[in-house]
């Protein structure tokens, strides 16, 4: 029998305004078996950059708010709540940051802060139900969003209309325009999950789906087949 190793890349989830402590277990645990199974033992972690559901409700909102509304500061606050504990834990580690709602935010603003500084070498984000946030042109590859639909294709979660990822660009006969995905994500993943922005990660009735099973099974499979099991492969090259 294979002996296990650790994996290369430490993981980090961030939870989004009012979210109680529980919210990512189950897929947490799915990760740990999934790597398990590959004979990898995962460092995953779980963080709350806004507070959890024991705190002020209104002033986490206030908080992910004045994120999204004073980007071009390099340090937020969202990021700062949590940037310490990566440095003191992660640093010199590859980091895949795994954010839902306004910890998508955070998350993505971590990253740049910690790779910016030099205390992290390479970093992924997945934004599960975030904000948009304009991702700088650079950094487009390296993040994933995932947003919920209905079985029209409609998108199914409110807090993923807020913010923007808009810019103004130029025509190839040199008129100005706006372009709303100027500054997207390369990656934007539309889930058929059951529900809407509070639901991704449950597991039991009625959000399950009789062929597709439940939306925690879809997001797990999502994040382990289009972005945890790359950076294991890759890691495996190293």
């Amino acid at each position: 029998m294979q002996a296990e190793a650790m994996f290369e890349w430490d993981i980090y989830f961030m939870a989004g305004v009012g979210s109680s402590r529980t919210i990512f277990a189950e897929c947490v645990k799915d990760l740990q078996r999934r790597y398990a199974e590959s004979g990898k033992i995962p460092r995953i972690r779980e963080l709350y950059p806004y507070g959890d559901h024991t705190q002020n409700f209104y002033r986490q909102l206030l908080k992910v708010r004045g994120d999204l509304s004073r980007l071009g500061k390099s340090v937020q606050i969202g990021a700062r709540a949590v940037a310490d504990q990566v440095r003191q834990l992660s640093a010199g580690r590859p980091v895949l940051f795994i954010g839902h709602s306004g910890g998508g935010v955070a998350a993505y603003q971590t990253a740049v802060l910690l790779s910016r500084d030099g205390t992290i070498p390479d970093w992924r984000v997945v934004q599960v139900g975030s904000p948009r946030l304009p991702i700088r042109e650079e950094h487009a590859g390296k993040v994933h969003y995932v947003v919920a639909v209905n079985e029209k294709g409609e998108c199914a979660d409110y807090i993923t209309r807020i913010g923007s990822w808009g810019g103004f660009s130029r025509s190839r006969y040199g008129f100005p325009y706006w372009n709303r995905r100027k500054y997207a994500p390369m990656h934007i993943l539309p889930i058929a999950t059951i529900g809407g922005h509070q639901h991704y990660f449950r597991k039991e009735a009625p959000f399950v789906h009789p062929e597709r099973g439940s939306n925690l099974r879809m997001i797990t499979d999502m994040i382990w087949e289009r972005v945890a099991r790359e950076l294991e492969f890759s890691a495996n090259l190293l």
